[in-house]
């Protein structure tokens, strides 16, 4: 099926509208997965014309999308990624944990944004960033598009170098689900118990009795509505 091109079409008002010169497209990816990080990308790209193909990250098949990196980093003007861990994760809930993954990519950028676009409706960087939410943002915006390909292409492959570095976690298939549930996930989970690398204060240990007293107490209450929005899977 095919999609229309993401445009400059946000960039442009943005620039209009405030002065800014200097825009970072953001997106992340590993919101919805069990293990592994959450990972946030920060992209500037101007006003030219993208790569053929870019779309969002996830609409584009892995090898077209491993490619599409490979060009997108060496066309975007800059880009940096940024991580919160597991551990991280269970400690502040998503959505502060979402916050310090995009702090950390967009501090790494050599030259401090004037604004950034986010994609998504809910603006969970905030003051002191000059944002602008645009909810499927990944599809209509060049720089938001680019970051959804290299933090895609980036996390993916942090999960397969897990599964071939780990013994632990080759059972679990990370190289191919990329911590996010799956039937070949849910077995070993059943088998083996969480790994050092799985989020402990999610509901997914609810379901698995013998490991429910590994379970860590939330901190803060996103990642529980995150969870009752019913986009991770819990049933095993």
């Amino acid at each position: 099926m095919p999609y229309e091109p993401p445009t400059h079409t946000v960039e442009r008002s943005i620039r209009a509208t405030t002065g800014a010169k200097i825009i970072a497209g953001v997106d992340e990816v590993g919101r919805g997965a069990w293990a592994g990080p959450v990972t946030v990308c920060a992209a500037v790209t101007g006003l030219r014309r993208p790569p053929a193909g870019l779309t969002d990250s996830k609409l584009i098949s892995p090898k077209r999308r491993a490619e599409l990196a490979v060009e997108l980093e060496k066309w975007v003007t800059s880009h940096a990624l940024g991580h919160a861990s597991p551990e991280e994760i269970d400690e502040l809930g998503m959505t502060a944990a979402l916050r310090l993954a995009a702090i950390r990519a967009l501090d790494a950028l050599p030259v401090r944004p004037d604004a950034v676009i986010l994609d998504g409706k809910h603006d969970y960087l905030g003051r002191p960033w000059q944002v602008r939410t645009v909810i499927k943002g990944d599809q209509s915006c060049v720089a938001v598009a680019a970051a959804s390909v290299l933090a895609k292409v980036r996390r993916d492959a942090m999960m397969a170098e897990l599964e071939g570095e780990s013994a632990q976690c080759a059972v679990f298939g990370f190289g191919d689900n990329a911590g996010y549930p799956s039937p070949v996930h849910k077995a070993a989970l059943r088998e083996w118990g969480p790994t050092p690398y799985h989020r402990l204060s999610w509901s997914y240990l609810d379901a698995l009795p013998q490991w429910r007293h590994l379970k860590k107490v939330r901190v803060s209450p996103e990642a529980a509505e995150l969870e009752s929005g019913g986009q991770l899977g819990f049933d095993f």
